[in-house]
């Protein structure tokens, strides 16, 4: 019997360590629970995600979603209360202070909503993007054509000599953008990048990321309450009360005349848990409350109201 509860412990430990083992970014049962003027608060309940290599992802999600915190976690500024949570080599639930350092310097790059918290107002554009590099150690020669590249690649060189106040917000979030991706990252987080932008400086700004996307090969975070940033990504995951909740997977397919178009395809997530979070239409539509009856049928599990399921079997007699 020993034997026996030994084995399934063993494969229940390699089913735990073989999630996300190529993935880039990891995140399973992700639990953070934080007080809030003395009340216990759970940002995240047990979130589970997985985000590889290249990719470029949208997190949305309502106020209070769990959103935040994740982004909070994910870019080592803050440590979740349990689960698991990697990215790359680095374990962000057992790094030390000096770790977390070091990876925010070198492993990630950022880019937030607030202007003033992206750029030295004092600098100039090209110098601030090559601040992280002298920081680092650079030669000036490097840091100079390192920062004219990058100010190229997103057609704001004629920036380089203006200040941030010389700007406008568009212009200052791509400078942002070259700021975060100046130490050549893994990973850009943008956090609400086009929050203080209309919608026309808003798509010039996102298609910056799609650019760093494809021509760096970054893979690119971004975080935003705004659903319309989903359509310039491939890929976007919506979290509600602290989990995952369905993603939007953008796919491009070839039609017969040899046009091309994106089909979207909405699904809904199970997590390792096995929980789903049916949307809000569905539950009010088939008025599911409290308990629900689940069958096993033919390749699908259907989902039915406990009164409505009675009344069916009612009927039928």
């Amino acid at each position: 019997m020993t034997a026996t509860l030994g084995a399934l412990e063993e494969r229940a430990r390699r089913r735990h360590d073989d999630f996300g083992q190529d993935a880039l970014i990891v995140c399973d049962s992700l639990v953070r629970i934080y007080q809030s003027d003395g009340i216990e608060v759970q940002a995240l309940q047990g979130l589970d995600l997985l985000i590889e290599p290249g990719e470029l992802v949208a997190i949305v999600g309502a106020s209070g979603s769990g959103k935040s915190t994740l982004l909070s976690v994910l870019s080592g500024l803050d440590v979740p209360t349990a689960g698991r949570v990697r990215v790359g080599a680095w374990d962000l639930m057992t790094m030390t202070t000096r770790q977390r350092v070091e990876y925010r310097r070198s492993m990630v790059g950022f880019v937030w909503q607030q202007t003033a918290r992206n750029l030295v107002p004092y600098l100039t554009a090209a110098e601030n993007v090559a601040f992280p590099l002298q920081l680092a150690g650079v030669k000036a020669k490097e840091r100079a054509r390192r920062a004219a590249d990058l100010l190229e690649m997103f057609e704001i060189g004629y920036c380089a000599d203006r200040r941030p106040g010389e700007m406008s917000g568009g212009e200052q979030q791509r400078v942002a953008i070259a700021v975060g991706l100046v130490n050549d990252p893994q990973v850009l987080f943008a956090d609400e990048p086009t929050g203080e932008l209309d919608t026309a400086t808003s798509h010039v700004v996102l298609e910056s990321l799609r650019t760093a996307n494809r021509e760096l090969g970054t893979t690119i975070v971004v975080v935003t309450h705004d659903a319309g940033v989903s359509e310039h990504v491939q890929r976007t995951v919506a979290i509600r009360d602290g989990r995952t909740s369905s993603e939007v997977v953008r796919r491009t397919h070839t039609r017969e005349d040899g046009t091309e178009h994106v089909v979207a395809e909405e699904l809904a997530v199970l997590d390792r848990a096995g929980r789903v979070q049916l949307p809000k239409e569905f539950r009010e539509a088939l008025n599911l409350v409290g308990r629900v009856r689940l069958a096993l049928e033919e390749s699908q599990v259907s989902v039915r109201s406990a009164s409505g399921a009675a009344r069916d079997r009612e009927e039928q007699s």
